[in-house]
């Protein structure tokens, strides 16, 4: 009978260095084999040109290499899990399963699912704690409630961080335990029906230079004041316990968006209703306008509004937004157009490489006022204004909104006055 061995499943964690799942079960004492699946339940919803699977596809390619010369390999599936679990135990004389959690509604149906097959199988389905620093109720309240503002999180987080909370797994020093002889082909993408794209992706260094100043620096969206990660925390391909000590030792602001994104994966995980509902309920009495010529207008970036225009164009050409100006193009969508905060919503989810749902749902319904530690309904962000403040030389509108200054750059669709009334009014009247 062939000897056992442990699967390790790749996730959101495309990276061996500081692998906390990794690590767990390359320290099982039995020969590890990781694996990763293409979810067809995913991938089926994509367009072909998606660049997010380019992105993952060249990350497998790298983890792949990086296996091999330690002697191992990666196994890569195409497939639903539900599919293709069973094609693993026909490939392999499992023992014990090891991943990494996630929180997002569709990954806990998926755990949920697998965990019971193998349970019939009567195999272990391990997981550790990996893309967050701290996880589900281990920052809450003192009578146990998850917290729903951020700066009282934020402090209970910074309190809670002990001595060694930072320190790194050597998940790269125990690949002597990867299980060795199996060898697999990277499918490609074609084979898939997605194609290569000539997106530039972001390196997976950020320099103590940037985080001196990215307090000052991070929103001007101009320059490269910020770190351009958010697309390798999305997927994992870096570690979040290698950022957040780059934090401490650096910035405070930058640590403190480390924690913002770790309050949202909390409020995801406590409230997943939030993902299509509004937070706070009576927010969804708001009678939206939904304006579809409106909404095209915002997608397209040829609102009237160049700091919007901007953002839009940059977010449609490169699937990048700088943070700024995604907050600027999110007030705008649902205070001044008065269109649902989801249409936008989905609007990122299709469009930027870094898209992560509890962020992306977040960050809307904080500009929406429907969320947890929202923008008051009466907070209208002026475009003109903040323009002024953070593009006052007009850099980054010329950048990607060559045309503003000349008769073919549009008027604007509606007037900031009377726009910002409207939407106080009909929430103030929804909300009452």
């Amino acid at each position: 009978m062939a000897e056992a061995i442990n699967i390790f499943w790749h996730r959101r964690d495309l990276r061996i260095e500081d692998n906390a799942g990794l690590y767990k079960a390359l320290s099982n004492g039995t020969p590890v084999q990781p694996v990763f699946i293409f979810d067809k339940e995913i991938l089926d919803k994509l367009p072909a040109s998606d660049a997010r699977v380019d992105f993952i596809h060249q990350e497998l390619y790298r983890l792949t290499k990086e296996y091999e010369k330690a002697g191992g390999s990666l196994h890569v599936y195409y497939g639903t899990p539900n599919e293709v679990w069973p094609q693993i135990l026909i490939d392999y004389p499992v023992a014990k399963v090891f991943c990494n959690r996630d929180y997002e509604p569709y990954a806990l149906e998926r755990d949920k699912s697998i965990f019971s097959f193998l349970q019939n199988k009567e195999i272990p389905f391990i997981g550790s704690k990996d893309h967050v620093i701290f996880e589900k109720s281990e920052v809450v309240k003192d009578d146990g409630s998850p917290y729903t503002v951020f700066t009282p999180y934020m402090k209970k987080w910074k309190k809670t961080l002990v001595s060694g909370q930072y320190d790194p797994f050597d998940s790269k020093g125990a690949l002597d335990q990867l299980h060795t002889g199996a060898t697999s082909q990277l499918p490609s993408l074609a084979s898939m029906g997605f194609e290569e794209t000539s997106t530039e992706f972001p390196g997976r260094e950020v320099d103590s230079e940037l985080l001196e100043v990215y307090g000052d620096k991070r929103d001007i969206p101009s320059i490269k004041g910020t770190s351009r990660l958010s697309l390798h925390l999305r997927f994992g391909t870096v570690s979040i316990r290698s950022l957040a000590r780059k934090g401490t030792m650096y910035s405070e602001k930058w640590l403190n968006e480390l924690i913002w994104r770790d309050f949202y994966q909390m409020l995801i995980f406590h409230f997943p209703h939030s993902v299509d509902k509004a937070f706070k309920a009576k927010y969804d009495l708001i009678p939206w306008d939904n304006n579809e010529d409106h909404f095209n207008a915002w997608c397209a970036g040829k609102t009237g509004y160049p700091i919007v225009d901007a953002g839009m164009r940059e977010l449609n050409a490169t699937g990048f937004m700088h943070n700024r100006v995604r907050m600027i193009v999110a007030s705008f969508l649902t205070k001044h157009l008065l269109i649902d905060w989801r249409w936008g919503e989905r609007y990122f989810a299709e469009k930027l490489l870094d898209f992560e749902l509890a962020s992306n749902v977040g960050g809307w319904q904080w500009a929406a006022s429907s969320g947890a530690d929202a923008a008051p309904y009466f907070r209208v962000f002026n475009p003109e204004s903040q323009q002024k403040k953070f593009d006052p030389e007009f850099k980054y509108i010329r950048r990607w909104v060559p045309e503003y200054g000349t008769p073919s750059y549009p008027q604007p669709i509606v007037e900031h006055k009377s726009a910002r009334q409207r939407a106080i009014d009909t929430y103030k009247e929804a909300l009452s």
